[in-house]
């Protein structure tokens, strides 16, 4: 019985591996192609068009929303870029689609270092080719994060992108900073019921709305005040505040922040939509993302005259 038994399973083996080795398995750039055209089909991308810049090998299919400036010098590797996107991984657990955060700027030969997809750099180069344009990008799974995937946790945790994935991305290479800034507040804004009829813009893009009576001393940019303050960002989430007074000397501040203090005297409110130009720049810092504009509410609660002011606390 044993014996039958045995030869059974000895038989049952060699068959299961006969099928199998005949059984013809997709490669990763067939697995990749037929991800993509499922999802074109399924989501009703019709005008998506496939990449055949480089021979058609890269997998990528695109559809271009806006051309950017033609008629200027396409992008090179050796150029930086300033970049908003989204992402969305094709199985749908992985979304990052606020573009308040999803920020870039960089040197596009160094995208991989900036953990960046090869197909994301490529399709830069070849698809958008110039600032002001933007793409909706599939970008295959061997372009993207390939099997080992990218991020920290699990894929249901929405953290992580699960490996052999291809990515939905959306991109726009900003070409005009300031025009961005300027319509990056005018959206905020209107998003969240903030009056731009009450404030005033300067030259250089500032906007600031004063309140409190003006006879106050007057704030200098070598001065040292004492204030409280919130500090938001375009999503209008708080991301530092002083609730108690603390003191600054305003020329060591960010750009935006000097111009508008010293517009204002003590014991006035003034609250600041600065431009990115005038904030933290393409380099942002640890808590706030290249290129970002920025809400500031001050109160001032003390003036502090050094050198050339005049001396004297009010």
């Amino acid at each position: 019985m044993k014996l039958k038994l045995f030869t059974f399973l000895l038989l049952s083996t060699a068959i299961f591996a006969s099928c199998n080795k005949d059984k013809v398995y997709p490669n990763i750039k067939e697995y990749d192609d037929q991800q993509i055209k499922n999802y074109i089909s399924t989501n009703g991308l019709n005008a998506m068009v496939r990449d055949t810049s480089d021979g058609d090998t890269s997998g990528l299919y695109y559809q271009i929303i806006d051309k950017g400036l033609v008629d200027s010098p396409r992008i090179q590797y050796s150029d930086r870029v300033a970049m908003v996107y989204t992402i969305r991984s094709f199985d749908g657990k992985y979304i990052a689609s606020d573009t308040i955060i999803n920020h870039y700027y960089g040197f596009l030969g160094q995208f991989q270092a900036s953990n960046l997809p090869k197909g994301l750099q490529n399709a830069i180069y070849n698809v958008l080719k110039y600032k002001g344009a933007s793409a909706r990008l599939l970008i295959p799974s061997r372009q993207a994060y390939g099997i080992t995937g990218y991020g920290s946790g699990s894929s249901t945790s929405g953290n992580r992108i699960s490996g052999n994935q291809c990515l939905d991305y959306w991109v726009r290479i900003v070409s005009d900073q300031k025009a961005y800034d300027d319509l990056s507040i005018q959206k905020y804004a209107n998003a969240y019921g903030i009056g731009l009829s009450g404030y005033t813009k300067t030259a250089s893009g500032l906007y600031y709305k004063l309140s409190g009576s003006d006879t106050g001393k007057v704030i200098n940019k070598t001065s040292t005040i004492g204030v409280t303050y919130a500090l938001y960002n375009m999503k209008n989430t708080k991301i530092d505040e002083a609730t108690t007074s603390t003191s600054f000397v305003v020329e060591q501040l960010v750009p935006g922040v000097i111009e508008g203090l010293t517009k204002a005297h003590n014991a006035q409110s003034i609250s600041l939509l600065v431009p990115s130009s005038l904030a933290y720049g393409f380099s942002g810092n640890t808590s706030i993302p290249a290129f970002s504009c920025l809400k500031w509410d001050f109160t001032i609660t003390s003036v502090t005259s050094n050198g050339s002011d005049g001396g004297g606390v009010d």
